[in-house]
């Protein structure tokens, strides 16, 4: 039951009759709106950024790869600080309203910089005139970078988890079945961006240049500004807590003076405190907290906060399971090597057309996308028909479904890059990298089909169990770990690349040379592979040992009952 000052932040202002309460479904399409034309627009300056970088601004291919790396690793990064900033302070509805304005002014400023039309750096470096004309340019172009990743840091860190708080009630029964679909049609709405990102966006700017190419994506920031303004009065604008970090800071000094005290696992006579919307956790030796009493028997006076205790212990018990979801990222971001592979390979579906090699991970995409729908609209009432319950698969098992797909991915382009090369070396194309062999690139489907699967499982399972386990004042956190986990795999995919290529070229040719015919791509998917396997039963190992998710228990506790 709501107390009363729930009951008054929730209270309607006197707009459409129509609308007799804050929230529900009838907001979920302006949040959806708002997320997808931020993805449209920030996913379609991606795959072509590094021409831009390198035909415009003459950028060597390494310093240009290098600058989206950072990029990519500061968009990934920064909504997990954002999380923090709404959850202690700022709340979700101001961050996502600051996150689409920054990212907003970052696009436009991108934009600005097609308008110099020497902005190739083509001077003589010693001239100090030519050095200040430089830095101004680079300075110009970095501070655009910089404000999109604040701006996805602020927008991404919390639409997922403002959208369920339009629809979280945790009294009803049908809570998590209508969270599971709001989840699986916030990510179809994330691809199907993607998705158009790939296509219409990438071939405007081949076609069309890159002033049209990079205006469209800042038109689409701007609707996606104003469509998240437009059901401003309808939304439910739940308040931030206190400091997250700060609570986490007493739970620690506390839980190390009391460090040799023993608390018993038995029920107590003492009274213990909740926040709405988490789960109750007694004193355990389990993860022990040495400060879990809160209100003194007599006085009813509050002595120390349990709730930062729980949010504290919940944390430290889903990152484990986070840990082992960074391997999956790393084998999804190797998606620079599939496009060199397509391009050495024929990409002809008509005599007369044949797909741009950047664009083959539409395929990805559209195996994401396909499989949603088919297992929220079809799989699953059929299983509940069939089985006469409803019937869902837990979170833990999508995450390590996923985890397989993913390994089946690197072995299919193992496979298919094995055969490729040999190919390219008996044409003759030892040394020529650019040339084309005589092989469909459709052998690199597989490969794009289980990725999309593995995604589907796993980045669902993953965001539906953060916010499932984690208390409901850390939910924009929760919505963010599997973005801190892609920030995370970006680094640890670059420390993988840059030992193999260090340990192999002392043999001679390294395995990830310029040259892909005389380097062994196969060999590095198929450490890829191993490292994936390894990491599944890491997985596995920490699934058991997390135990059952707070709706398996809960369902066991009913089953005893009865």
């Amino acid at each position: 039951m709501e107390n009363p000052s729930d009951e008054k932040d929730m209270v309607e202002e006197p707009l459409l009759d129509t609308y007799k309460t804050k929230g529900g479904f009838k907001t979920l399409p302006f949040i959806i709106a708002n997320e997808a034309f931020e993805g449209v627009a920030s996913f379609g300056l991606m795959p072509n950024m590094i021409l831009y970088l390198t035909r415009e601004f003459g950028m060597q291919i390494a310093s240009a790869a290098n600058v989206l790396f950072l990029w990519s690793a500061a968009t990934n990064f920064m909504p997990i600080l954002g999380a923090y900033l709404a959850d202690s302070y700022v709340g979700r509805y101001r961050m996502i309203g600051f996150g689409s304005i920054v990212s907003l002014m970052g696009m436009v400023l991108l934009w600005l910089t097609t308008l110099n039309s020497q902005a190739k750096i083509s001077c003589s470096q010693s001239s100090s005139s030519c050095n200040f004309s430089t830095a101004f340019k680079l300075l110009h172009l970095y501070s655009s970078f910089g404000l999109m990743a604040i701006g996805a840091g602020g927008l991404r860190s919390s639409s997922l988890a403002f959208g369920a708080d339009q629809l979280d009630k945790r009294d009803n029964i049908r809570n998590a079945a209508m969270l599971e679909s709001f989840f699986s049609w916030y990510y179809v709405s994330k691809t199907a961006s993607a998705l158009i990102a790939v296509t219409f966006i990438v071939y405007v700017q081949d076609k069309m240049g890159w002033m049209v190419g990079f205006g469209i994506p800042a038109l689409l920031m701007s609707l996606s500004v104003l469509s998240f303004f437009l059901a401003s009065p309808f939304y439910v604008k739940l308040k931030s807590d206190s400091s997250l970090l700060t609570g986490f800071t007493q739970v620690l000094v506390a839980s190390y003076k009391n460090r040799r005290m023993r608390l018993s696992s038995q029920a107590t006579p003492e009274i213990y405190h909740r926040i709405n919307g988490s789960m109750l956790l007694l004193p355990s030796e389990k993860l022990r907290s040495d400060f879990t009493l809160i209100f003194d028997k007599h006085t009813a006076k509050a002595t120390s906060p349990v709730n930062q205790v729980e949010e504290l212990k919940a944390l430290i018990r889903v990152i484990p399971l986070w840990s082992a979801g960074i391997m999956m990222s790393v084998t999804l971001s190797q998606n620079s090597f599939p496009v060199l592979q397509a391009a050495s390979m024929d990409r002809h579906i008509t005599p007369y057309f044949e797909i741009p090699a950047g664009s083959f991970s539409v395929f990805l995409v559209i195996t994401i996308t396909l499989w949603i729908t088919l297992y929220d609209r079809v799989v699953l009432p059929l299983a509940s028909k069939v089985s006469g319950k409803p019937c869902r698969l837990n979170e833990k098992k999508r995450m390590g479904i996923g985890l397989f797909f993913s390994c089946m991915s690197m072995a299919a382009m193992a496979i298919a890059e094995s055969v490729r090369r040999e190919l390219a070396i008996e044409e003759g194309f030892s040394d020529d990298p650019q040339a084309v062999v005589s092989m469909s690139a459709m052998w690199l489907l597989p490969y794009y089909i289980f990725a999309g699967l593995g995604e589907a499982f796993n980045a669902i399972g993953q965001n539906e169990f953060y916010y499932s386990q984690l208390p409901k004042s850390m939910s924009s956190i929760a919505t963010t770990l599997f973005g801190l986990g892609m920030s995370v795999a970006s680094l640890v995919a670059s420390s993988i690349l840059n030992t193999v290529d260090n340990v192999t070229k002392k043999g001679g040719e390294s395995w990830v040379s310029s040259n892909i015919n005389k380097a062994h791509y196969d060999y590095y998917y198929w450490l890829l592979t191993g490292l994936s396997s390894a990491n599944l039963m890491y997985f596995l190992f920490c699934s058991k040992a997390y135990g059952p998710c707070e709706e398996e228990r809960s369902r066991v506790l009913d089953d005893e009952d009865r």
